[in-house]
């Protein structure tokens, strides 16, 4: 297999060496072998695309938005024609089968695309004047902002924090995983192609030790948003605080689906597939199957059905089946967790430890469902970001509601139930940024973000583009 170089930066509209190089090497999750090789950047790397941008902010800030309008265009044109080129590099950097990688992983970045656009072109900055006090309020791009960006699902929170950004008239800096980094280098290659200014735009590729702490840390960045491990994310908050910027975070989640035994025939099975798609590798994942007690012994059943018939094979294979996880520690942290399940007395009702046995390497992990679990052991607590289900039952409504809000996360929870008025009910008492109602999808453009340990901002639609804009009152205007 040929090992790409990848080994540039694109800083002030060029693409350019680091000032020293780093070497690191990118890993195919499905065989274990290097797929590309990229530096990790250093301080003056930082520094250099942290100028650029600055030295861009004021000219692009003033830029007409139809010029803005065109320039997005243009990238959404050159974004569509290179689409299976993307689906290509998400597929081999993190390991999401060629199918999920086209319908699903590059397809993301295409909508949102479509719809930042949409939402651009609909706001108004200017929004607000009192007539009888002549107080104007208007809204500004904040700045210079980093954007810190995961491998579960690179492309599309690559676009759901660099269009609005761009929209809002800021100038950026992207870090991609240093895990998954190749997206984000066509992306960039993208974005050179449309036509944006030089310096609008910088992409610097590094680890969060190195790069990612530079740029929180950095006096002349205005604003940082990551998505990521809650961990890192008071990482980066704490790193932040001496320059007081904006941090934005969009972090990991332990949603529960409350199922109730009036759910409709086919909401275990939604349920367990939605953890399993992405090999379990989504903040959103509704990883506790919350069970109504008189349905409990069959929604199991039906859980251990779904599991045995989830495929798990190579990224490049088509087919609807899941592929890999994207690196050895993900794989070793989720092994660990389905020990401590077994350890601390849940039922390992299907899959469990090791790889399936028909593939000899790679990060894969079987499809696992754990029964008779309590909410205070560790894999009802801890974000396993894996394709392990926890399923408790509950007997009440209140229960039910007691049991999903007991919890640090707070990202998107989950209810299945044919009494419309029982959803909403228990909807409004849900402690989460989003919750879903019997499979039923978020419409494009809605805010995506979380409570509590899952974040702070709010991404998507116009909710994304005010992320990146700060408040201005001007008195005496008229």
């Amino acid at each position: 297999m040929t090992i790409q170089s990848k080994k540039k930066f694109y800083i002030n509209g060029e693409w350019v060496y680091p000032n020293h190089f780093n070497d690191f090497e990118v890993i195919n999750p499905s065989n274990e072998e290097v797929c590309a090789i990229i530096s990790l950047g250093s301080q003056k790397d930082t520094d250099a695309a942290v100028k650029s941008a600055k030295n861009s902010f004021l000219s692009w800030w003033k830029t007409p938005k139809e010029k803005k309008l065109e320039l997005l265009n243009n990238l959404l044109d050159i974004y569509i024609a290179r689409s299976k080129e993307m689906a290509n590099v998400i597929s081999i950097e993190m390991g999401a089968p060629i199918d999920w990688a086209t319908n699903q992983q590059s397809k993301s970045g295409e909508e949102h695309i479509e719809t930042f656009i949409k939402k651009f072109n609909e706001f108004d900055f200017d929004n607000y004047y009192d007539e009888e006090v002549g107080n104007y309020i208007t809204r500004e791009p904040i700045g210079v902002c980093a954007l810190i960006t995961p491998w579960n699902w690179p492309i599309n929170q690559i676009a759901l924090k660099v269009l609005p950004a761009f929209a809002a008239g800021c100038t950026m800096i992207l870090k991609p995983s240093e895990i998954a980094p190749l997206s984000g280098i066509l992306f960039a290659e993208m974005i050179h192609e449309a036509g944006f200014p030089k310096g609008v735009f910088n992409l610097v590729n590094g680890d969060g030790a190195g790069v990612g702490t530079q740029l929180s840390t950095h006096h002349d960045i205005d604003m940082v948003s990551f998505t990521g491990s809650t961990r890192a994310g008071k990482l980066i908050t704490k790193n932040a605080a001496d320059t007081i910027k904006r941090v934005s975070l969009e972090l990991g989640g332990k949603g529960a689906n409350i199922v109730f035994a009036d759910a409709d025939d086919n909401a275990i099975s939604r349920g367990v597939s939605r953890v399993f798609n992405n090999s379990g590798q989504s903040c959103n994942a509704p990883t506790r199957l919350l069970v109504e007690k008189s349905i409990y012994e069959k929604a199991v059943e039906e859980a251990i059905e779904v599991a045995k018939n989830t495929h798990v094979d190579l990224s490049n294979k088509v087919g609807n089946h899941i592929g890999p996880v994207v690196s050895k520690i993900q794989y070793d942290k989720i092994q660990r967790f389905i020990k401590e399940g077994i350890e601390e007395g849940a039922n390992l009702a299907a899959g469990g430890p090791n790889r399936p046995v028909h593939l000899k390497k790679g990060y894969f992990v079987k499809p696992t469902v754990f029964s008779d679990v309590n909410n205070e052991m560790t894999i009802a607590k801890e974000e396993i970001f894996g394709p392990v289900i926890s399923i408790i039952p509950f007997t009440s409504e209140e229960e039910a509601i007691k049991i999903t809000n007991d919890t640090s996360y707070g990202l998107t929870n989950y209810i299945q139930t044919t009494d419309k008025a029982k959803a909403q009910r228990v909807a409004r008492q849900l402690r989460s940024g989003m919750v879903e109602i019997n499979g039923k999808g978020f419409a494009k453009g809605s805010p995506f973000g979380g409570f509590k340990q899952s974040g702070n901002g709010r991404e998507g639609g116009s909710w994304g583009i005010e992320d990146f804009l700060e408040v201005k009152s001007i008195s005496g205007w008229k």
